[in-house]
């Protein structure tokens, strides 16, 4: 099982042609992964993973179970039933700072169109909301105003109690894909293609109710947008279908920068149109994205790239990470990114400066992109300086952990206690620190030792 797990290498299935997948071999001397913990309670697709504090974590998914787990020993803490149908949404809801009972909460929404929140200590269903007129497909929780909201084919504002405090009107039979917060009491909400800035109005003096008010739609994508982010407290980022990706200014909600080559990351003077054409949706869908201060970190269908926001270009990408649509993206604090696939694995990548080599003119139009006809040398000079005076990146793969038979859906990063991923293979596999663990087994070794009186140190 171990060996299995260091030599991750994984050989491409059911591609007409030799795919460009970079491959890692049996040495996998950067990788720390190399022990596993497989946990087992689900009984259906585990989606869901959401990181409750330093040692704790929930999972859910299609079974409608939701699990509490120990990340540090994969214990079974907690078992909490009480939907029919499949999760689709989770959140917690921390207490108030002031707030003298430090419960711990989570929000569940499932397909049978409730709501409930659990008490995460005790595994105690604290209150249930039934009276939904569609499936809730996305929660978020304000904390300053310590609401919650619930996006479905329309947005509802609740406490803590889970009073309704307003709602808006049916918005569309596609309902709420994603909610974000953001200043002046306001909330980003993708309904298709379709971005609505909505402003919650809070009690005040003379007024007991709360209201909720669109206040404007973004329509600049051309198709739905499939992920939704604050980057920093100037910005928030969405992406689309069609491997648009827009950063937004988070304060007049106008647009700072705009991407859409994501399949050709240095793209000549004249591309022509045709390029697009022979790429499918699927190819280029944006279906997750994490940021640091300087860059957006972009899972475009099987490829990563990174777009670097001072630059507003895309300065690294591997096209081809994955044999599958990559489901889920996560930036560590050491330049290193861990991505998750389709195919069942799970990889980590490091951003590396690339040095700068003078090169041949750079072709351009379409045939002279394929290695076809004349370089056009005259227009290939200022792509080549411009190439020459930008940082470019490169990102290596240092790491391959296959021990899924099935799509990785999503996974969890603790810094302390290793990496947590789930499966439509039913499992939670806890990846373990080889080495550090090997320190704690023998820490604890001595110590017991040594409070046996087995102990002896040499004269």
């Amino acid at each position: 099982m171990l060996r299995w797990l260091i030599g991750g290498s994984r050989e491409p299935q059911g591609l007409a042609e030799k795919s460009p997948l970079q491959t890692i071999g049996e040495e996998q001397t950067q990788n720390p992964y190399t022990e596993l913990l497989v946990l087992k309670a689900h009984h259906d697709i585990v989606r869901f993973l959401v990181r409750l504090d330093d040692y704790r974590f929930a999972s859910a998914g299609d079974d409608g179970l939701v699990v509490v787990w120990n990340a540090q020993t994969g214990e079974k803490l907690l078992e909490l039933n009480g939907h029919t149908q499949k999760i689709t949404a989770i959140i917690t809801f921390p207490s108030l700072e002031e707030c003298e009972e430090k419960n711990q909460l989570i929000l569940t929404a499932s397909a049978d169109r409730t709501v409930i929140v659990w008490n995460c200590d005790t595994g105690r269903q604290v209150q249930k909301v039934s009276c939904f007129q569609s499936t809730v497909k996305c929660l978020t929780v304000l904390q300053r105003l310590d609401v919650w909201l619930s996006g479905g084919n329309d947005l509802c504002v609740w406490n803590r109690k889970l009073d309704l405090l307003c709602k808006t009107s049916h918005l569309s039979d596609t309902g709420i894909s994603a909610l974000i917060e953001i200043p002046k009491n306001c909330v980003v909400a993708a309904v298709g293609k379709e971005l609505i800035i909505f402003r919650l109005v809070a009690p005040i003096e003379g007024s007991l109710e709360w209201d909720i008010l669109e206040v404007k739609r973004l329509l600049d994508h051309q198709d739905n947008i499939l992920s939704l982010a604050n980057i920093n407290d100037m910005s928030f980022v969405t992406g689309s279908h069609v491997g648009e990706l827009i950063i937004w200014d988070i304060l007049d909600w106008t647009m700072q920068a705009c991407e859409h080559n994501f399949w050709d990351p240095f793209p000549q003077l004249d591309t022509q149109q045709e390029i697009k054409l022979c790429q499918k949706p699927n190819d280029i869908s944006i279906h997750h994205l994490t940021w640091d201060e300087e860059n957006v970190f972009v899972a475009v269908g099987r490829g990563l790239y990174v777009y670097n926001l001072q630059m507003k270009r895309v300065i690294a990408c591997q096209k081809t990470a994955h044999d599958s649509r990559v489901l889920h993206i996560a930036k560590l604090p050491n330049r290193q990114l861990i991505s998750c696939s389709e195919d069942g694995s799970v990889r980590i990548w490091e951003l590396r400066e690339k040095q700068q080599i003078a090169a041949e003119p750079v072709p351009t139009g379409f045939f002279n992109m394929w290695g076809f006809g004349r370089v056009n040398k005259q227009a290939s000079q200022p792509v080549k300086k411009q190439q020459e005076n930008s940082t470019s990146c490169l990102l290596e793969l240092i790491g391959d952990l296959i021990g899924h038979s099935s799509s990785v859906e999503m996974f969890l990063y603790f810094e302390d206690h290793g990496l947590v991923t789930c499966s439509a293979d039913h499992l939670i596999i806890l990846w373990k620190n080889g080495e550090r663990e090997s320190g704690l087994r023998s820490l604890k070794l001595f110590q017991k030792l040594e409070e046996n009186g087995d102990l002896y140190l040499a004269a």
